[in-house]
């Protein structure tokens, strides 16, 4: 199993998906705060960079096996609007939020298809579905993953390998830690924020579910009836 994410997103994961896996875990991306323990290992590449992508993932198989199932965690968000968002910033979010994906899932490929299955999940947002005024890149990118991942689904169905997409909310993280979530839980219909955890088990339940690919499983507390 691959993780790719920021450390508190693969923790938080790893936890919920441990019992996925009978050996090796592994999780990729700037992982520093995370350390190699007995249950898996620490890889760390520039997913936006197809050379370091790829020879992460060989040796990971080197050192693990092959690769059975991917998540996608990883996101950034630079709030502006369009007129004064730096190109830098709209570089750095597509990269993040979309290319490493992709490169990932395309590193992944080689593998699955010969193994004729594979599971991947690809964390997206409620934002890449419904837009939100001074996140327009942030939505296109998030949006973005969303074509990307139901495309990809078609192309590999026949080789047993799925591809779906999880799209929270608020959800407790770095990225929200600054917003004001009192005003902003007055809009969600459940009343609260999620936790991470929240989100680990719709990723859980989509890596098992051996009959959905091409999905976009929403977890906002119902925000999305609001907006």
């Amino acid at each position: 199993m691959v993780l790719k994410g920021s450390p508190q997103a693969i923790s938080v994961c790893w936890t919920r998906l441990k019992p996925l896996v009978e050996l090796s875990k592994v999780a990729v991306d700037p992982i520093s705060q995370m350390k190699a323990k007995g249950d898996h290992l620490a890889f760390s590449c520039d997913v936006a960079k197809e050379h370091e992508v790829q020879n992460t993932f060989e040796e990971m198989e080197k050192n693990l096996g092959p690769v059975n199932f991917l998540v996608n965690a990883a996101g950034i968000n630079r709030d502006s609007l369009l007129v004064r968002t730096k190109t830098e910033d709209m570089v750095s979010q597509l990269h993040t939020n979309l290319l490493g994906s992709m490169l990932t899932c395309k590193a992944a490929m080689k593998t699955m298809i010969q193994q004729q299955r594979g599971s991947i999940v690809n964390v997206g947002s409620i934002i890449g579905l419904k837009g939100n005024s001074g996140q327009s890149v942030y939505s296109a990118s998030k949006g973005g993953l969303v074509g990307f991942s139901r495309a990809l689904a078609k192309e590999v169905a026949r080789k047993k390998i799925r591809v779906n997409v999880v799209a929270p909310g608020f959800v407790h993280t770095d990225m929200t830690k600054d917003l004001k979530e009192d005003d902003i839980k007055k809009s969600i219909p459940l009343g609260r924020f999620g936790e991470p955890i929240d989100v680990a088990h719709a990723v859980v339940f989509l890596l098992e579910s051996p009959y959905i690919t091409g999905h976009v499983l929403v977890v906002d507390g119902g925000l999305q009836l609001t907006m």
